[in-house]
């Protein structure tokens, strides 16, 4: 009796011990080589290029401003209302001077002393301010009817129809910039999380690397595709260094990968077979290795039709070996499915063979123990037996 229970003593204490060193690994690598790795991302997690582009031409350059639709849609919001606010008050103030500069050529101003039967060009412009106020009132269309054009004026006419036209323009091109920025799908895509940690363990008895994904609006995603990039540095056989190589990495559910019924969070996963980059890595060399996962999901919003791109990545402290994802969908009492998102990120360690390599070796052996083989110098002879007990 008290070697059994010693027996189950050595058993805790041997789990409980591996269990402190593996998450005491985990935190030293984190610790001490976690900012050099986050530095190295080419994909942040929340889905931004960490990449900038040097010794780019002065003529290079000149093309952002050719393609200006694209470039205003792309500057930060500061910058964008920086130049909202003054393609609006430069226009006024720009033709401000120039209705100042009518009514001082055609002497209307009262430094000139016009007589009483005198005909302005505009009614009441007596200064800069009033030639400012007339510029606003006439390109956003206000009309207080104070100050008014007269038919003396050819100069004031042309001027007049000028304003109105490029005051259009104005207004479709900066507003037409604030709605599409507003509404571009880059939006939607926040509402698209995809879980902290990647995961590798066994599903359906294959050694899988899985992901959750989830869809934080009822609303769905049209047409939803995933797919993965392993982004790593790799020599050629000639001796060429390619930083950055690409290798691709296909994700399914069990449904498959394409137009997925993206109502409830999934689980999706990369089968670690022979064609895997995955294949020849282990639960101790894992965190050793050099390369990041990018993962992306392309789906048209189904709301605005507009197609959006969601992004993400994991560098190898950030994939766990042995783990699976706790439970995060259950049914109530009412019949309503309810998802808990508290379990989103969590993980459960389960047991795991610590490389497919050895995975594949089991199941070999395992179905050469359950094959028969023939062979072929096998002869069965047949014997006659003979009763000598006779009496």
């Amino acid at each position: 009796m008290n070697a059994s229970r010693w027996n189950v003593f050595e058993t805790l204490v041997r789990v409980l011990t591996e269990s402190m060193f593996k998450r005491l690994r985990r935190w030293v690598v984190t610790r001490f080589f976690g900012h050099s790795r986050q530095r190295a991302r080419l994909v942040s997690k929340d889905g931004r290029c960490n990449i900038e582009f040097g010794n780019v031409e002065a003529q290079s350059r000149f093309i952002f401003f050719v393609d200006i639709w694209t470039t205003v849609l792309d500057l930060k919001w500061r910058y964008k209302m920086t130049i909202f606010i003054t393609a609006f008050l430069g226009s006024w103030f720009f033709f401000g001077l120039l209705w100042y500069a009518v009514a001082y050529i055609h002497k209307d101003l009262p430094e000139f002393h016009p007589s009483a039967n005198h005909t302005p060009c505009v009614e009441n412009v007596n200064g800069l301010t009033a030639a400012f106020l007339f510029s606003l009132e006439t390109q956003v269309t206000i009309g207080y009817g104070f100050r008014c054009v007269t038919e003396q004026c050819a100069t004031a006419i042309f001027l007049l129809i000028f304003q109105s036209i490029l005051g259009v323009m104005i207004n479709s091109f900066m507003c037409g910039a604030i709605l599409a920025k507003i509404s571009r799908p880059k939006k939607r895509a926040k509402t698209i999380t995809f879980s902290k940690n990647a995961v590798i363990s066994k599903r359906g008895g294959k050694l899988c690397l899985l992901i959750r994904v989830a869809n934080l609006r009822k609303s769905l995603l049209i047409g939803s595709h995933i797919y993965g990039k392993l982004l790593r540095t790799t020599v050629t056989p000639e001796g060429e260094t390619i930083i950055l190589d690409q290798i691709n990495i296909n994700f399914v559910v069990d449904a498959g990968n394409e137009n997925l019924f993206f109502i409830s969070p999934l689980t999706i996963y990369h089968v670690i077979d022979h064609n895997s980059p995955f294949f020849h890595m282990a639960a101790e060399t894992l965190i050793q290795q050099d390369f990041e996962l990018v993962v992306f999901l392309d789906g048209t919003v189904e709301s605005t039709s507009a197609t959006c791109q969601v992004r993400t990545s994991y560098v190898p402290e950030e994939v766990l070996w042995g783990y699976r994802f706790a439970p995060i969908v259950s049914k109530t009492k009412e019949g309503k499915y309810r998802v808990d998102f508290h379990n989103f990120s969590k993980t459960v360690e389960v047991e795991t063979p610590h490389c497919a390599m050895c995975l594949y070796n089991e199941k070999d052996a395992r179905a050469r123990m359950k094959r028969g083989y023939d062979n072929p110098n096998f002869i069965l002879s047949e014997v006659n037996e003979t009763d000598d007990t006779k009496m």
